[in-house]
C-alpha cells in the first residue's frame, strides 16, 4: 500500500510540474509527451475519387508531420450534406471543421454554427469576392478553399462530324444541340438536379437573360426557363439531367453520349486521366444579352465549440503555398489567394484552364445570403417543374418569385 501512494504522490507531483512549465501557448508537440493525438474531423462533400486522394494526402502529410492532432475526413454526399449539418448541430454533434459551398456560408453563420475567426487568420492576400462569401457584418468566419467557374465543353470530333461550330448565343446553342442529337448521343447537358448543384448550373442562363434570382417572375426569367424547356422537349437536353449531378455529366461526356456540356475547371484531372483520347476543347457559355459565368468554389469553416485550435493548426498548414498549389492542381481550381492564382498554371499544363481563369472575370456570385439555401431551394424547384413538364415556364417562375419574396420579407 505504500509504495502505491509513493507512485500515485510522484505521478501527481510530475503533472504538477508538467502543468506549471507547459503554457497553453506551446507549440505543437514542444514538451509534450502524448499516448493519443487530439482528433480533428472534417467533413466535404466531394464525390470525385481524385478531389477525395488529394485532401486525403495533405491530411496524411499533416498527421505524420506533427506529433499533437489527428485529423480525419469524412465524405457527405452533396445532397445530404446541408441537412446532416442542421440535424447535428441540433443534436450538438458536429465534426470540428467543414469544407461548405461558398453561397450557404452565411447562413450557417448566422445560425451561430461557425466558429469567429476575426484576426485569428490572416485573408488580406485573398481575392475579396471569396473573403466576401466568409463573412457576415465584417467577421470573418471561415477562410477561402478555392476558386471555380463554368464553362462550355464539347467534343471537337462530334462537332467536325455534323459540321457544327462552337455556339456563341442562345439560338446558335439550340441549332447545334438539335444537330448534334441522334441516336445514342444527345447535344448538351448541365446538371440540373433539386439542389444547389442544379441552381449552380442554371444562373449563367438567369443572368444572361438580364433576371435575377429575386427577379424570378420576370418575363427575363422565363425566358431563361423557357430555353431549358425548349432543349428537353425536342431531345437535345436528355430530362435525365434532373438525376445526373456534374460527375454524372462528365461521364456521360466522355463516353462519348453528350457533345456539349457546362460543367467546371475541377472535371478537367478527371477527364485527362480518363479519358487522354477524348479530344474537347473549353468555350464561354452560350450567351443570351451578355455572357456571363457563375463563381464557384468552397470554403474551410471552424465549427464554434469544437476542438478550434486543432482545426485552425491544421488550416495553416493545408492553406500554405506548397499544399495550396497542390491542392488547386488536383482540383482543377484557381487559388482563392491572388499570388498564388498567378503562378500555379504554366504553359505546360491544359489550356482549358486559361479560359476559366479568363471566365471569372465574367462571373457573377450566388448570394452571399444568410437565407441563399431556401432561395436556391426555389429557383432548382422552378426549373425542375420545367424540365420534368409539370408546369409551363411562365408559372413555374411565378411561383418562385411568391416563395422568394417570403423568403426575403
Amino acid at each position: 500500500m505504500m509504495r502505491k501512494t509513493g507512485i500515485r504522490l510522484l505521478c501527481a507531483g510530475l503533472l504538477a510540474a508538467c502543468l506549471a512549465g507547459c503554457s497553453l501557448q506551446e507549440e505543437p508537440g514542444e514538451f509534450l509527451t502524448r499516448t493519443e493525438k487530439e482528433k480533428v474531423e472534417i467533413w466535404y462533400y466531394w464525390e470525385t475519387e481524385g478531389h477525395q486522394n488529394a485532401l486525403n494526402h495533405v491530411v496524411g502529410e499533416y498527421n505524420a508531420s506533427q506529433d499533437r492532432y489527428q485529423v480525419e475526413t469524412q465524405y457527405v454526399p452533396f445532397a445530404d450534406f446541408k441537412k446532416q449539418l442542421s440535424i447535428r448541430a441540433s443534436a450538438d454533434d458536429l465534426p470540428d471543421m467543414v469544407i461548405i459551398d461558398s453561397p450557404d456560408h452565411a447562413y450557417y453563420a448566422d445560425m451561430g454554427i461557425f466558429a469567429d475567426l476575426t484576426g485569428k487568420y490572416d485573408v488580406s492576400g485573398y481575392y475579396e469576392g471569396a473573403v466576401a462569401s466568409c463573412t457576415l457584418e465584417n467577421r470573418l468566419y471561415g477562410v477561402p478553399f478555392g476558386c471555380n467557374c463554368l464553362a462550355l465543353y464539347y467534343n471537337e470530333d462530334l462537332l467536325r462530324e455534323a459540321g457544327v461550330k462552337v455556339p456563341e448565343t442562345w439560338e446558335e446553342l439550340k441549332t447545334a444541340a438539335a444537330a448534334l442529337t441522334s441516336d445514342g448521343v444527345t447535344g448538351f447537358a448541365v446538371s440540373s438536379v433539386q439542389n444547389e448543384e442544379g441552381t449552380f448550373g442554371f444562373m449563367p442562363f438567369l443572368w444572361s437573360a438580364g433576371a435575377s434570382c429575386e427577379s424570378m417572375g420576370s418575363p427575363e426569367a422565363v425566358k431563361a426557363l423557357t430555353l431549358f424547356q425548349e432543349l428537353t422537349s425536342n431531345g437535345s437536353m436528355s430530362k435525365e439531367c434532373i438525376n445526373w449531378i456534374q460527375a454524372d455529366v462528365m461521364e456521360q461526356f466522355i463516353s462519348g453520349k453528350i457533345a456539349m456540356m457546362v460543367n467546371g475547371s475541377w472535371q478537367i484531372p478527371t477527364m485527362e486521366a480518363k479519358a487522354p483520347g477524348l479530344n474537347w476543347s473549353v468555350a464561354p457559355i452560350p450567351h443570351d444579352r451578355e455572357s456571363v459565368t457563375v463563381i464557384g468554389g468552397e470554403n474551410y469553416a471552424v465549427i464554434h465549440g469544437g476542438n478550434e485550435k486543432g482545426a485552425l493548426q491544421f488550416l495553416q498548414y493545408a492553406t500554405s503555398k506548397e499544399n495550396e498549389i497542390y491542392l488547386m492542381k488536383s482540383f482543377g481550381y484557381i487559388a482563392a489567394q491572388t499570388d498564388i492564382a498567378n503562378i500555379q498554371y504554366s504553359e505546360g499544363d491544359n489550356p482549358a484552364y486559361q479560359v476559366f481563369v479568363d471566365q471569372l472575370k465574367h462571373a457573377g456570385a450566388r448570394g452571399p445570403h444568410r437565407d441563399w439555401p431556401d432561395i436556391s431551394d426555389a429557383v432548382s424547384l422552378a426549373f425542375n417543374q420545367v424540365i420534368r413538364g409539370t408546369m409551363q415556364p411562365q408559372e413555374a417562375a411565378f411561383q418562385a418569385q411568391e416563395t422568394i419574396d417570403e423568403i426575403l420579407k
